[in-house]
């Protein structure tokens, strides 16, 4: 039985006073707690910057290591402006260093030899996760399968390569001033190379009779994928839109057209090639092109032509190059049959 008009009027009255006081409580006891936890973080703070000595106190004991950290770009942070009033250095990533140094004791140093890839990564990621390329390392297939940073970059140094960093087979202007990525990035090797080591089956990919100029050192990896993880299959940089990565070179490609290729639409260039490398000038996931074309047009033969048999004869040479006459097979903006 529903309860009188007035009654409901009173018990809403008292919920709503009941509300306030509780909100009003839990917002004092938040606001006490986030000075208390502000105050005790400035107490932390001030107490573990008297623990920090600088780079130069481990010097006495790793002079190598010291020698080459100090040429990389790491190392510059102390510089940098925009790091002002932040650790920089051995110890912003190996922890103070006072109580190391006092004890020689090697427990009191944070060390990473016995520390998992995705515990050395995370530490990383401490400085480096703000950055849009590694936003979604965590997301990606190397931090699945346990490859930390580690396993391809260098925190203390680059390797000296000599004059040819990008190429397996010849020196390029190209992979000649990959040697100042290769520095910057802190890699352990260069591309391909680093890459190959764990992704063997691309080599012999590349190694087809036409390919991605990758081991030349003309075209880098990391110009189609991103190592550093992603949403997208192989990890591909496609953030702007299908098929980005192909499009930034092979601008002529890119739509939108008036007549679109459904295929190419739909599940974008790798439905036709093979980007790493093929048997086929044009890189075509077959050694013709009316092998490829002919797995969708089966019916090539009644196409604008019907009751004509002969119109796409394959035993004839003259149609058995379909793109002789579907010359703009990537999409048209005159003809639905992609004629010139």
């Amino acid at each position: 039985m529903l309860s009188p008009p007035h009654v409901r009027k009173k018990l809403v009255k008292a919920l709503l006073i009941v509300g306030l006081v509780v909100a009003a409580i839990g917002w004092l006891t938040y606001n006490k707690a986030s000075q208390s936890a502000e105050f005790s973080a400035a107490e932390i703070a001030k107490f573990v910057s008297d623990d920090y000595v600088g780079s130069d106190a481990c010097k006495d004991c790793h002079e190598d290591q010291f020698k080459a950290f100090s040429h990389t770009p790491h190392a510059g942070l102390a510089t940098n402006n925009s790091w002002k009033g932040k650790v920089s250095g051995c110890e912003s990533c190996h922890g103070p260093g006072k109580a190391h140094i006092e004890e020689g004791d090697p427990k009191k140093i944070i060390s990473f030899k016995a520390k998992s890839s995705k515990a050395i990564s995370e530490t990383c990621l401490g400085c480096h996760a703000g950055k849009e390329d590694h936003n979604n390392f965590r997301r990606g297939e190397h931090w699945r399968n346990d490859v930390g940073c580690t396993d391809c970059h260098s925190a203390h140094s680059s390797p000296s390569i000599g004059g040819n960093p990008g190429s397996n087979t010849l020196v390029s202007e190209a992979a000649r001033r990959n040697q100042d990525l290769l520095a910057a990035n802190m890699l352990k090797g260069s591309e391909p190379q680093l890459c190959i080591g764990c992704h063997s089956e691309t080599k012999a990919q590349f190694s087809r009779p036409f390919h991605h100029k990758v081991l030349e050192g003309l075209i880098k990896c990391s110009d189609c994928h991103n190592p550093h993880g992603g949403f997208e299959l192989k990890q591909t940089r496609l953030a702007t839109g299908t098929d980005a990565g192909c499009l930034k070179c092979h601008t002529d490609k890119q739509g939108p057209f008036t007549f679109e290729h459904a295929p190419l639409k739909v599940e974008g260039c790798v439905s036709c090639h093979t980007p790493h490398g093929a048997a086929n000038a044009k890189l075509l996931t077959r050694s013709t092109i009316r092998q490829l074309c002919l797995e969708c047009h089966s019916n090539a033969h009644e196409i604008g032509a019907p009751d004509t048999p002969n119109f796409h004869n394959q035993a004839t040479s003259r149609y058995q190059n379909c793109t002789t006459c579907h010359t703009k097979i990537h999409g048209s903006h005159v003809d639905r049959f992609f004629f010139r």
